[in-house]
């Protein structure tokens, strides 16, 4: 599972190094890319040693969101993401956990972000403590060019980071934003030549500090956040669910898939 989608390493100092690895499809997730990333959260949250991680994606792109497959899969009517209004992960479904269970990492993530980071992979960058990117990596809310919503807590995320007009027009557009841009209106933390490098660095600095300061902090700005994530949370999967396979949706992915403007009803 891991090794075909998720690679992770731990160093001597505690430093957890979480990999998307499915280049050849720019990191984009699938069912097995989801159960992945899933398993690396547990598998974190189990080790004590762990005092800091690192996400990124290899190769050209952090993660480019859903598969095509996953798209086609839709555009056939068939609504393979079974009943995600069941929460099977706390507050979460499995698809929402991708991206909120590094919110739930009791140590700090920093989620080093190249190349793009579109639809479900903003989703995850967001569910990092910290973001660093390059100044040409894209963002972008992409789902409504699908026929969807913002369903893996994004909706959590960027009503904390964004300012709300802000987080309306993303949504309702889809616009691609650069990574300057990404750092002004709050999508990333700060843009640098070398995400990655400047990732490390941090974790090893967090690894260096008491693991209590660090956890308790943790802790304390997570219950600092104003919104009540699991309304949100919920909400987002009842929204997501009655858009899943409607006509318009479908309409949707088959317009995007063909590259031609879509007919709604």
């Amino acid at each position: 599972m891991s090794q075909e989608r998720v690679r992770i390493r731990v160093d001597a100092e505690g430093v957890a190094e979480v990999i998307l690895a499915r280049p050849d499809k720019m990191n984009a997730l699938d069912p097995a890319m989801f159960e992945a990333i899933v398993a690396a959260i547990e598998r974190l949250r189990a080790d004590a040693a762990v005092r800091a991680v690192v996400l990124h994606g290899e190769g050209r792109a952090f993660c480019a969101g859903l598969d095509k497959g996953s798209f086609e899969a839709m555009m056939r009517g068939e609504r393979s993401f079974g009943d995600i209004e069941r929460r099977t992960h706390g507050l979460a479904n499995i698809w929402q956990q991708v991206a909120w269970g590094w919110r739930e990492l009791p140590v700090p993530v920093i989620a080093a972000v190249q190349g793009v980071a579109f639809g479900g992979g903003l989703q995850i960058a967001l569910g990092a403590d910290v973001r660093y990117t390059r100044p040409d990596t894209r963002f972008s809310v992409m789902e409504v060019k699908w026929g969807l919503v913002p369903d893996m807590a994004g909706c959590v995320f960027m009503t904390e980071l964004l300012r709300a007009d802000v987080a309306r027009e993303l949504t309702f557009s889809g616009r691609i934003v650069e990574g300057e841009e990404a750092v002004r209106i709050g999508l990333a933390t700060r843009t640098c030549d070398d995400p990655l490098a400047e990732a490390r660095a941090l974790a090893r600095q967090i690894a260096g500090s008491t693991p209590d300061a660090i956890r308790a902090a943790k802790r304390l700005l997570n219950g600092a956040s104003p919104v009540r994530a699991d309304a949100v949370l919920g909400a987002e999967s009842r929204e997501q669910q009655a858009l899943i396979g409607s006509a318009n949706q479908v309409e949707a992915v088959k317009a995007g898939l063909e590259g031609r403007a879509g007919v709604f009803g």
